[in-house]
């Protein structure tokens, strides 16, 4: 399951991750966040053990979307080494957030 990632733990599970990260900017009241949720699920699934997968509420988390640049969602962002390396915002396939995940698992 996708973790819950929220202004208070994102340091340490996002940025200090030895793994690379996908996090999902999202709202309860955004449609095509509804869609991109199930998606990030199944990913969180598939790549337990291979890479760090969560969620931050936008309306609960205003800091890190601040922070980063948030101002469409969905937004998805991929971390690695602390760093953003790669995002992605809107809604899309499975197969295209899978794929940019597995350039960073390289």
């Amino acid at each position: 399951m996708a973790l819950e990632i929220t202004d208070a733990n994102f340091e340490e599970v996002v940025l200090k991750s030895d793994k690379p990260v996908l996090v999902d900017f999202w709202a309860e009241w955004c449609g095509p966040c509804r869609m991109v949720g199930p998606v990030v699920e199944e990913i969180a699934k598939e790549y337990d053990g291979k890479a760090i997968v969560g969620k931050v509420n936008v309306d609960n988390n205003p800091q890190i979307s601040m922070q980063f640049g948030i101002r469409n969602i969905p937004a998805l962002l991929y971390f690695k080494d602390g760093q953003v390396v790669d995002k992605q915002v809107g809604a899309v396939p499975k197969s295209v957030l899978a794929e940019k995940l597995n350039k960073q698992l390289a």
